[in-house]
Order: structure tokens, then sequence, then C-alpha cells
């Protein structure tokens, strides 16, 4: 694959694959960044005991080869809103 450092796939993972429904699952983002704050994945939120979770079950956003660049710009821009905050 081009540009393979944006690209991990590991068929031997004993949760391989974690979503069905995809030919390629790229596992670099094998727990998501973007979990802790809204992202453009499918997820659903669910009250799981006292609190509210993220349910990423249904998303497949981070695992898809072509989002490597959109994910990456969205953690850059977490990171700069977060560095804004510290400055304030």
């Amino acid at each position: 694959m081009e540009q393979s450092h944006k690209y991990f796939e590991n068929r031997d993972c004993k949760y391989y694959p974690c979503h069905e429904g995809l030919e390629e699952i790229n596992c670099l983002f094998c727990y998501c960044p973007l979990y802790s704050f809204s992202c453009p994945g499918d997820y659903t939120l669910i009250r799981k005991e006292d609190r509210v979770i993220k349910n990423c079950r249904g998303c497949t956003f981070p695992h898809k080869p072509e989002n490597y660049d959109r994910l990456m710009e969205l953690i850059r821009e977490f990171n700069r809103n977060k560095d804004q905050k510290k400055e304030e």
C-alpha cells in the first residue's frame, strides 16, 4: 500500500475483525483518539450505571484507510484548541 505509514492491519488480533462490513480495517487507531470529543463517526451515547458513555461499536471512521488524513487533522485541531485554552 502506498504511504504505508498510514495503515496497519493486524489479522492475528483476537478481536479482529472488530467491525463488520469492512474489507480493510486500519488497526493503527485501534483505540480511537477521537473518543473523548465529538467526531464524524457513527456513534451513540448510552447510559451505563450512573454515567453516559460513547458507544463506538458501529463506528468505522478511524478504521478506513481513506480517513487517515482527516483523522490526523481532527487530532491537530483538538490539540490546538487544548493549547489555546491553556494560554487563557
